[in-house]
């Protein structure tokens, strides 16, 4: 079931790449969050848009947004991502997949004939009050990040 916009964002606290707890509570009543979930380190399409995102940190910082990537890799994996790739933002993980599929993420599609699960590439703006403002479903990392401030930016216009 995908969430939609105007409903209260479902809370978690799930580990970073270096094990400290991040609870999408504390953000609330401060700033507004982007939660984009990806399937897996690594792999071009992911990197690009952890990347992505990471390099336009400062411009999300200044509209009052924080960024925080999910996949269900585990918090070593996750570490060794940010420090090859110099990723900036907080990675958490959801080794478990219950908050993927919480959000929607947690996806069956067909690979050769078989139907497999994984990780849809999806993005929810969240604003200060932990209402969904957006939620974007099966995108494209290609310009995803650049998108994603555009619309953070009109929140706070």
């Amino acid at each position: 079931m995908q969430l939609r916009v105007g409903e209260q964002a479902p809370g978690f606290a799930l580990p970073d790449a270096d094990m400290k707890q991040v609870d999408l509570a504390e953000f609330r009543g401060r700033s507004h969050v982007v939660l984009f979930f990806y399937p897996k380190d690594g792999t071009p399409c992911c990197t690009r848009e952890a990347t992505d995102f990471s390099d336009h940190e400062a411009d999300f910082e200044q509209q009052n947004c924080i960024l925080l990537g999910v996949s269900r890799d585990d918090c070593l994996k996750h570490a060794e991502f940010r420090d090859k790739e110099g990723i900036g933002i907080e990675l958490l993980s959801d080794a478990d997949g219950a908050v993927c599929k919480r959000y929607g993420v947690w996806q069956a599609r067909e690979v050769d004939g078989h139907r497999k699960f994984g990780v849809s590439r999806s993005t929810f703006i969240i604003d200060r009050d932990g209402v969904i403002r957006h939620a974007l479903y099966n995108v494209n990392y290609k310009g995803h990040a650049l998108e994603v401030l555009r619309l953070v930016k009109e929140l706070n216009s």
